[in-house]
């Protein structure tokens, strides 16, 4: 079974932000971590994976820089913030709430 798009939107910005809490990384490795971390079951696309960076870099969340180009291609690589941090832990309770109150209302609890 995989997981749908949709039942993950909305989900793609704390997704990255666990990824970048973990270490500094890249696009494709983070695409890589989060494909393997699912067992196969979920692959962001590339586009939604870069319009997210954009988003968290505007808004504060995540900053870039270009990696060491001597072990081969050059890598835009992001880093958390302390405002990344805390919007992550935020989600991170906003699921936990909405987690309890599924779980309720599906009685799956």
């Amino acid at each position: 079974m995989s997981i749908t798009a949709d039942l993950i939107r909305g989900h793609t910005d704390t997704i990255i932000l666990a990824k970048l809490m973990e270490c500094d990384s890249y696009g494709y490795e983070i695409n890589k971590a989060v494909y393997k971390a699912s067992n196969q079951m979920y692959e962001l696309k590339e586009a939604t994976l870069y319009t997210a960076f954009k988003r968290l870099e505007d808004a504060g969340c995540i900053s870039s820089y270009w990696g060491d180009q001597s072990t081969g291609a050059r890598r835009k690589y992001y880093t958390i913030t302390e405002l990344g941090k805390k919007t992550y832990q935020q989600k991170i309770n906003e699921w936990l709430e909405a987690k309890r109150l599924l779980d309720t209302l599906l009685h799956t609890d």
